[in-house]
Formats: structure tokens, sequence, C-alpha cells
């Protein structure tokens, strides 16, 4: 199990630093709703990787993806696609990058933060972390990374767990600010959002050529 944990922690650590569901949780902590609704987000968010991680492992696990001890060669097949499409979202975020002088653009969605009901926080949180292509891309790339290793059914659920857990410090994290510190937070929460609204596509562009280039390596490898 060891050895899953240590290979999906990569691809935990890619969906974590997520600049878009991050900025949407310090919005929900502005508003009059932000106790409730800033939580319900990151259940959201941690509940919509579990349903990908469930659907993947219950794919990959009968699949037969660990061929005596080394991945099989559809893993490495999958490993090389997942790279390749990774690359592709990290030219598509330098390419999208905005230009100095100009700021970068937000979803129309955060518009409506405000109105949030903690449902709708919920869900937002759900779709965000299950439906987003770039954490669907690693959360298949973990499950893939996990089934390789060959380990029982219920260590890899443990595996995929920790690289869920992983993945939501970075939306968990706006959230322990604000009731740690309450309202000294909102400074730093602040400074927080406009940088990572300023930097987001460098910041995603960066994770997505990396972990597309170790896919590919892993990939290449396998085969």
């Amino acid at each position: 199990m060891g050895e899953a944990i240590g290979q999906v922690l990569p691809f935990g650590i890619g969906v974590a630093l997520s600049p878009i569901p991050i900025i949407a949780v310090v919005l929900m902590l502005v508003t009059p709703k932000a106790r409730t609704n800033g939580p319900m987000f990151v259940i959201g968010w941690l509940v919509g990787l579990a349903i990908v991680g469930a659907i993947v492992l219950s794919i990959a696990g009968p699949s037969d993806a660990s061929d005596q001890g080394d991945p099989a060669d559809w893993v490495g097949i999958l490993q090389l696609v997942l790279g390749v499409l990774l690359l592709l979202v990290a030219i598509k975020e330098f390419r999208g990058r905005p230009r100095k002088g100009e700021d970068a653009t937000m979803p129309k969605w955060m518009g409506a933060i405000d109105a949030f009901t903690p449902v709708k926080a919920f869900g937002m949180g759900a779709l965000l972390s299950g439906l987003n292509p770039k954490n669907l891309l690693l959360a298949v790339a973990a499950g893939a990374a996990i089934a390789q290793t060959g380990i029982p059914g219920g260590e890899q659920a443990v595996a995929y767990g920790v690289f869920a857990l992983l993945g939501t410090v970075g939306v968990a994290i706006p959230v322990v600010i604000f009731f740690a510190m309450g309202d000294r937070a909102g400074a730093m929460l602040e400074d927080l959002k406009n940088w990572m609204a300023h930097n987001n596509a460098v910041i995603m562009c960066v994770l997505m050529l990396v972990i597309g280039a170790k896919l590919i390596g892993d990939g290449i490898s396998a085969l």
C-alpha cells in the first residue's frame, strides 16, 4: 500500500493546487452564509473526488492492471494518453494566460456566489472536483496508479482516500484560516484570492507540464 500512496501523492497535489476553486471558497467566506457554505463546499469537493475514485477503481480493479507485479500494458497506454492530455491542458493554460496589464477572467458563475445556499455550495464543490477536466484526468491517473500495484481492494480504497484528502487540502485551507482567525482572516484571504487569480494560468501550466511529463515517463516504463 505504501507504493500506491507514494504513486498518488503528485496527483493529489495537482488537485489541491486548483486556483479557481480556492478563489470560489474565499469568495464564499465573505458572504453572510460563510460558516455553512465554506465547509459545505469542502465536503462536496471531497465527495466529488470520492465518487470519481469509486468509479475508477471499480473499473480498474477487476481489469488486471497488474501483471505478475508489473503494470499491465493497458495501464502504460492509459498513462501515455493521460500524460499527453495534461500537456495539452498546460499548453491551453499558457496560451490563455492574461497578458501584461490584463486582469484574469473569472467564470461567470462566481458572480452568483453571494446567493448560494449550502446545498448549492455542496453541489458546486462536488462538480468542480469530480467533473473538472483537469481533476478528472488526475483522478483517473491516481486510480490507475493504485490499481497497477495489485494490492487488495480495501488497501486500494485507503490509498485513494489519501489522494482525495490531499486533493482537498487546497480548498480546506481558506476555511481553516477563516474559523481559526475570525475577523483577522479577511486581509490574508483577500491576498490569497488575488494571488491565485493573477497566477492561475502559470500555476496550472507548470503543474500540468510536470505531472504530464511524469505520466508519459511512467507509461513508457510500463510498456
